[in-house]
């Protein structure tokens, strides 16, 4: 009798030990009771009752990443181009995730589907190429709102790759090779712009620096002479100023009419101006002669 209860008792032991469950961190198991929601376990440990209870999923609550195939969409204009996108979410309800809605990851790219050809088909392939950042905040609101009941919060959606068709690309490069050497005939011109205005403006400093020299050296040309005839000026001054302080009579002032006449009369001129007075000579003559003697 005692070797049945030690049995019992082990198998009874032996029972609980293989129904203890360890929850780890970031994840949640949801338990069903007789095939109904029973609770969800978080992180630590738990015990479920055998044969009644049963662990129905479990569910990791990291941020997940689903990377979709590119799906053919067509824009506004009927444009047909592949756009690949991928989408951040997160499980915030275990409970909802499991019962709300069956492969939800399937559902979801189905729903991004539809809505990603939803808002492409509102724009133009100009458009499409440059709103990626209001395509992805649409295709967030719009998963977001419909992934709630689903137990699935939706936290970014990223357009990834958007590709148009080889006749499109094509068209592209050409627009952009265009726009690059327009670009380029415009740096082109407007280098040769600067290099002819440095070079007026060249020509200009140094057209100014010439008259400025030319101004300088006339001024100081004209300085020069009129301190000639200054200095000129001053020696007649003070010749005269001898000629007074001497007492110089008209006789002595004659004399020096006559060596004036002498240093003409030398020169290379073919014409002489000779003096009015000029017979009165020998009286000049004859006056030196006596200041002579004195």
């Amino acid at each position: 009798m005692t070797y049945v209860f030690i049995v019992l008792a082990a198998f009874i032991l032996l029972l609980i030990i293989t129904n203890i469950r360890i929850v780890s961190q970031s994840n949640a198991w949801v338990l069903e009771r007789l095939g109904a929601y029973c609770t969800t376990w978080s992180v630590g440990i738990h015990v479920k009752a055998p044969f009644i209870d049963r662990i129905a999923n479990r569910i990791t609550l990291k941020e997940q990443v689903a990377d979709f195939d590119p799906q053919p969409v067509i824009t506004k204009d009927n444009v047909t181009m592949m756009i690949d996108t991928v989408i951040y979410l997160q499980i915030t309800d275990p409970k909802l995730y499991t019962y709300g809605v069956m492969n939800p990851f399937k559902a979801i790219e189905n729903l991004a589907i539809t809505t990603l050809r939803n808002i492409i088909g509102e724009l133009e392939l100009d458009e499409t190429l440059t709103s990626r950042d209001m395509i992805n905040n649409r295709m967030r609101s719009v998963l977001d709102e419909a992934t709630d009941p689903w137990g699935i919060k939706v936290n970014r959606v990223e357009v990834k790759n958007i590709t148009p068709p080889k006749s499109i690309q094509e068209a592209m490069e050409k627009q952009m090779r265009a726009e690059r050497e327009r670009r380029e005939s415009i740096l082109r011109a407007e280098g040769e712009k600067q290099s002819a205005i440095l070079v007026a403006e060249g020509q200009k400093a140094s057209a100014i620096l010439k008259a400025e020299a030319s101004r300088e050296a006339a001024i100081r040309e004209a300085e020069g002479e009129a301190q000639a005839i200054l200095n000129i000026q001053r020696a007649r001054a003070d010749g005269l100023a001898m000629l007074k302080a001497v007492a110089a009579d008209d006789a002595l002032i004659r004399l020096k009419s006559l060596e004036t006449l002498e240093k003409v009369a030398d020169g290379q001129a073919t014409k002489i101006i000779i003096p009015s007075d000029i017979q009165n000579l020998a009286g000049l003559i004859t006056g030196v002669t006596e200041l002579a003697r004195k």
